[in-house]
């Protein structure tokens, strides 16, 4: 029992401690407070784990750290204290723990060899680098060799061996040949991963005395070269073919061990001829889609983010028509450690609670160890406030002197990883960011953010007020975000004012007031509006606004949404734009865009032109071309044109254009030289060297342009240097080991003379090189190749023909080819911000491992499951991407209470690096959606069953179900408001003691701990009985139906008919209306002294029958009474009524049917007529109805005999009393359920 007790202590308080580690403070990034607050120190930049460097430099191992106070700086070196101010060569940079080798002034590298570690500390900790190994780059030389010619049969497969010197790092290999020129390479002839030189048959034209292997390390930038190889290809005919065999790898099985996140390489390469075709699958999978590429014409195979599930047998299979041949690679994928969860910092006031997370994956899995202030743990000074467990450290109760730097250590046989994490023990009073007095203005019926940054330890609480006296502010028009910042989700006029923010902890309390300014919207008035106007006429838009007095509008109006014309026709007015003499090309689509400050509105019309009514006496055309073209002064470079006008044809020559032809390099073809005012008929023209001209002149009138004149004589300048060089110089590697260095040639009239070449000069940026050049012949590209992987180079391009030079160009910088990032963004943090928002950041890469331009960041994340539903869906990754060297971006449109992965990955021109280690978030719970539905079914005289379904979004747990409910009379009012808590599990509910008849509207929605969601909404109503009774007709036949009408209480299933006359038929309806509709039976029964009645069994029994015929000699004489007075003249007290109440909408008995006006026939079952005196929502309107007995006795309500009959109907007595206050009456109970009547 013991033992089970501290277990369950021990989760509550790794459950309190996690509540209390979530709830740990936020330092807001704001530079002055992090200048004043104290903090240990943190690594901000160090060098590369393994850090390999130029021997002929000096060495820069870097560590920069922050903290405050700034931290101290110290070294070891193999585990032991180094200490620089022994040694000359080495210095610290000020202010920084980075040191500096000094190499270059007598020191060797090789004595420097080693593993540093940097330690950065002030009074609040100390925080470590990690192990950084230095090694000097190796360049070593080609050890010499004598070798022997190759002399190969053709057909055979042969392998050039290049066997290069073992260098730090591995040299990178290419084949050339004497010119520098790359070998070229097929399917039949390529180098394999190693360097070698594979042949998978040989041809004559393999015959060759200058197969040379380079070996490039990138480190010392130095290239080393084979000797070369000869191969000599002798013919036998005929030419025997063979089927594949492999020549790498050997065997019919190997192995392969890659790490996790690294690129596999797998090569199969194959003799054999014909040439083989290698084929790639993975035995008993597929491999990976959008990670797999295909190398060296399909030899080799690349899996780029290798991971675990790419373990597996991978086969390679070389063919050709003669059979073919295979060879199976086993791969293993291990993994050096990854984070799952690095520790973040801590930030935590005296007294509460927090932890420190370090989690970390690999294969095999790392072996997870803690530092504190760069001490083992396990020897560090204690903390009582501390406690280990594993992977976590709990802290409780902590004290200012808890602060520290603590470090995790994950290590493997492959790998480490190390980070530092402090918690840093604050007392401060609130601090308020935000400046004071801020103004704030919007619109009005927009929403208003004003904004109370904030800070203190513990954290403060913040409150709003409004005004100078006013009280704290609360409700749902108002939204107080976590931030401090309070929202004004629709801001009125009435919103104006001067707002106080106020933050407290228990070290004190601050204030700061801002204001806020509602302004209106601007509108406009007066749009402008559809016009048709003729062309050359005149036309008026209109654009009439309304605005804040306190806002300065600005109009601008634009044709077809582009600037107007630059045209003096366009006039634009205060409130209106003008169009004077109206053209073609004016036709469009105008809008007035009007722009303040906080809005901006805008509307627009169409404007039609139409041609104008034709004008017959005058004919206006084109000009005819000019003639007589004549050059005179001929100059090498210019030459004078004249010409004579042609025909201008009732509208003026507004100008001339002329066009010269290049005979010499594209006749045929002419081009725009200048144009002149058409007043002007000579013109000086500008020419070029080694061009044979002829020119042309075009005459243009407000109708159009002539047709081209004549071509002049032809005049041939003479040749001279290039005047320019090629524009547009650009170099851009296509591939990581080459630069594309392409430019814009100059056109034929450009070269000035025969012969146009270009010499192409680069020269790598920061190395003293000297330039290399070369001269091609008059193309637009040149490819270098055997460049290191994006690098600066300096490059020109300069223009020459057979008579020299151009001017001397200027230089463009360019960059070799770009490969795919290196790494992935380290220090992946997700900041949940609300339920449908998150901020993600990282730490940016190393540019040198950027390899390319970097463009960006790609953020990928992905719904896990939601924490909800539990139930697991297609994952549909979504993608953003954040342009430029940023850290990090925002994640919109999340869904609440899930949990989501996310990756970071760095972009630049090649594509994308790999991928962070997926990071985990959850968002916290949101209001619900509404109710799938609510259905309201099983309506009786006081009860109603409401059904519904639960959320689609529950967006959380839900905790309960709130409904509201409420009556509706007939005259649509709303009665009072009832509330009702659900419990979350119930999926129905019966709504009791409720009035019969009358219409409820019901509220309906769901919570969460986060508040209620949106509502759903349903009417309906309890249901009602009616019976109607038809009177005698008098004179047989004679004169109209006249119905009766009794309203029946619900709970009855009979009703007494008294009065009626003995020996008389009388029809009977009873009808009952409820959600269904109007439903009624009829039946027909004659009264007598024989006859019982039809309806009850009673009426079998001889004192029944006698009672019935003493009541119905009784009725009879009374209405013969009645009969004799209305024949009179004489009115009883109902008919005094009706004629005192006529209503034109009662309707008479129908003379065809003799149906009630207001009832359907009961077989149709058709609406209600508008005559009726039930309303349309199905209630009974007591004050539409001058029938009602309302009128006639004591209310609706009235008293009721033991038998069912109906007290004082036709009394005279016209004092209505409340029904409360009928004891006697049965009043309808909510209870009963309708019952059908008899």
């Amino acid at each position: 029992m013991m033992k089970k007790k501290s277990v369950s202590a021990r989760k509550a308080s790794l459950v309190l401690f996690l509540c209390q580690m979530i709830s740990a403070l936020d330092v807001p990034l704001d530079s002055k407070l992090l200048e004043e607050l104290s903090q240990p120190p943190t690594i901000t930049q160090q060098s590369p784990k393994d850090y390999i460097v130029d021997p002929r430099e000096n060495i820069v191992i870097q560590c920069e750290a922050k903290g405050k106070p700034p931290p101290s700086f110290s070294w070891t070196r193999n585990g032991t204290h180094f200490d620089i101010d022994k040694d000359a060569q080495v210095t610290m940079k000020p202010n920084s723990g980075t040191l500096v080798i000094n190499i270059m002034n007598g020191g060797k590298a090789e004595a420097y060899e080693g593993v540093y570690q940097c330690t950065a500390r002030n009074e609040r900790g100390a925080a470590i680098s990690n192990n950084i190994v230095i090694r000097p780059s190796r360049s070593p030389l080609w050890t010499k060799e004598k070798l022997e010619p190759n002399h190969v049969r053709e057909g055979d497969s042969l392998v050039l061996h290049c066997r290069p010197p073992v260098g730090l790092p591995p040299p990178i290999i290419f084949w050339m040949d004497n010119a520098f020129q790359r070998l070229p390479q097929s399917e039949r002839v390529s180098q394999g991963l190693n360097g070698d030189l594979y042949f998978s048959n040989v041809q004559p034209e393999d015959t060759r005395e200058d197969y040379i292997c380079y070996a490039r390390f990138n480190h010392t930038q130095t290239i080393q070269q084979k000797q070369p190889i000869s191969v000599k290809v002798f013919s036998t005919k005929p030419v025997t073919e063979r089927q594949p065999v492999l020549l790498t790898p050997t065997g019919s099985t190997s192995t392969k061990v890659e790490l996790r996140g690294n690129v596999l390489l797998l090569e199969c390469i194959a003799a054999g001829l014909p040439t083989p075709v290698i084929r790639w699958i993975k035995e008993g999978g597929e491999l990976p889609a959008n990670r797999t590429f295909f190398e060296n014409f399909k030899k080799t195979l690349k899996i780029i983010d290798v991971s675990e599930a790419d373990s597996g047998n991978y086969k390679c299979i070389a063919r050709n028509r003669l059979g073919s041949a295979h060879h199976v690679i086993s791969v293993t994928v291990k993994a050096a450690p990854y984070w799952i969860t690095a520790p973040r910092n801590l930030v935590l006031s005296p007294g509460e609670d927090g932890t420190l997370i370090c989690r970390a994956n690999g294969n095999p899995k790392p072996n997870i160890s803690w530092l504190a202030n760069g001490v083992p743990i396990a020897i560090a000074p204690e903390d009582p406030s501390r406690k280990v467990d594993g992977d976590t450290i709990i802290f409780s109760h902590v004290q200012e002197r808890s602060s520290s730097v603590y470090q995790c250590n994950a290590s493997n046989e492959y790998g480490y990883l190390l980070a530092n994490a402090f918690v840093n023990v604050l007392a401060e009073p609130p601090r308020i960011l935000t400046p004071a007095n801020k103004l704030y203005q919007v619109i009005a019926d927009s929403p208003a953010l004003l904004d109370c940054a904030y800070f203190g330890s513990p954290k403060p609480e913040i409150e709003w007020f409004k005004g100078v006296k006013g009280s704290i502010l609360r409700g749902n028009e108002y939204v107080f975000h976590d931030n401090g910042t309070l929202e004004i989700p629709v801001a009125q006029k009435d919103s104006t004012g001067t707002y106080t923010c106020v933050a407290r902890n228990e070290l004190g309390k601050i204030q700061n007031e801002v204001h806020l300014e509602v302004k209106d919207p601007t509108m406009i008035i007066k749009q402008p509006e559809y016009k048709v106007i003729q062309r050359y006429g005149q036309v008026s838009f209109e654009c009439v606004i309304k605005h804040d007095s306190t806002l300065l509008p600005t109009i601008i109006w634009l044709k077809d949404n582009d600037e107007l014309p630059d045209d003096e026709r366009f006039l634009v007015g205060k409130d209106n734009l003008t169009i004077m003499n109206v053209t073609d090309k004016d036709d469009g689509t105008y809008t007035c865009i009007v722009n303040t400050t906080l809005d901006s509105v805008s509307a627009s019309a169409v404007l039609t032109v139409v041609a104008a009514p034709p004008t017959p006496a005058i004919i206006y055309a084109r000009p005819n071309p000019p003639f007589d073209l004549e050059l005179t002064g001929q100059l090498e470079r210019s030459v004078e044109l004249s010409w004579i006008p042609g025909d201008e044809n009732n509208s003026p020559i507004t100008n001339f254009v002329i066009e010269y032809e290049d005979g010499l390099h594209e006749p045929g073809v002419w081009h725009y030289q200048t144009e002149v005012p058409g007043t002007q008929t000579t013109v000086q023209l500008k020419l070029s060297p080694y061009v044979n001209y002829s020119f042309r002149v075009i005459a243009v009138n407000e109708i159009g342009r002539s047709q081209p004149s004549e071509p002049s004589e032809q005049y041939l300048t003479k040749s001279a240097n290039p005047d320019e060089n090629p524009s547009n110089v650009q170099g851009i590697g296509s591939e990581p080991d080459n630069l594309v260095i392409t430019w814009e040639s100059l056109k034929g009239f450009q070269s000035n003379g025969p012969g146009l070449q270009y010499k192409v000069s680069w020269r790598q940026k920061d190395v003293d090189d000297e330039w290399t050049s070369v001269i091609v012949a008059n193309v637009s590209k040149y490819i270098v190749s055997g460049t290191p992987t994006f690098v600066p180079y300096e490059i020109k391009v300069q223009a020459l023909n057979d008579l020299g030079y151009a001017p001397e160009p200027s230089e463009v910088i360019g960059h070799s080819g770009e490969d795919l990032p290196m790494v992935a963004p380290g220090n992946v943090q997700v900041h949940v911000i609300n339920s449908t928002l998150a901020k993600v950041h990282w730490d940016t890469v190393p540019l040198k491992t950027v390899r390319g331009h970097l463009q960006g960041y790609k953020v990928y994340y992905w719904k896990v499951q939601s924490l909800s539903i539990r139930s697991r869906r297609h994952v549909e990754k979504k993608i953003l991407t954040f342009r430029g060297n940023k850290t990090f971006g925002m994640l919109p449109g999340l869904e609440p209470y899930s949990s989501y992965k996310l990756n970071v990955r760095v972009v630049n021109g090649k594509g994308e690096g790999p991928a962070s280690p997926d990071k985990v978030f959850k968002t916290p719970e949101g209001v619900p959606s509404s109710p799938s539905f609510l259905r309201i079914t099983n309506p009786t005289l006081d009860s109603l069953t409401l059904e519904w379904g639960s959320p689609t979004h529950p967006n959380g747990v839900l905790t309960s179900y709130i409904l509201k409910f409420q009556p509706i009379n007939n005259t649509h009012e709303l009665g009072p408001l009832v509330e009702i808590r659900i419990p979350a599990n119930e999926s129905s509910l019966i709504l009791k003691n409720l009035n019969y008849s009358t219409r409820y509207k019901f509220y309906f929605n769901a919570q969460t701990s986060v508040g209620s969601g949106s509502q759903i909404t349903e009417e309906a109503i309890t249901i009602m009985d009616e019976a109607g009774i038809l009177h005698p007709a008098v004179g047989a036949g004679k004169g109209k139906e006249d119905w009766k009408k009794e309203i029946v209480n619900g709970s009855r299933s009979f009703f007494v008919l008294k009065g009626l006359t003995p020996g008389t038929a009388y029809k009977v309806r009873v009808g009952a209306e409820g959600l269904s509709g109007f439903r009624s039976s009829e039946d027909v029964f004659e009264t007598g002294p024989a006859m019982a009645s039809r309806q009850v069994d009673i009426a079998t029994q001889g004192w029944f029958i006698g009672l019935m015929c003493a009541v119905a000699l009784l009725i009879l004489i009374l209405l013969i009474v009645c009969f004799i007075r209305r024949n009179k003249g004489g009115k009883y007290p109902v008919k005094e009524k009706e004629d005192a109440h006529a209503d034109p909408e009662i309707q008479p008995m129908k003379e065809d049917d003799g149906t009630f006006g207001e009832y359907s026939d009961a077989e149709d079952h058709k609406p209600l007529k508008k005559g009726s005196r039930t309303p349309s929502d199905r209630t009974v309107k007591k004050e539409d109805s001058d029938d009602s007995l309302v009128d006639y006795g004591e209310g609706v309500n009235g008293q009721f005999n033991e038998d069912g009959s109906f007290i004082g109907q036709y009394s005279g007595k016209k004092e209505k009393e409340p029904a409360e206050g009928n004891e006697s009456s049965e009043a309808p109970s909510p209870v009963n359920a309708m019952n059908s009547f008899v």
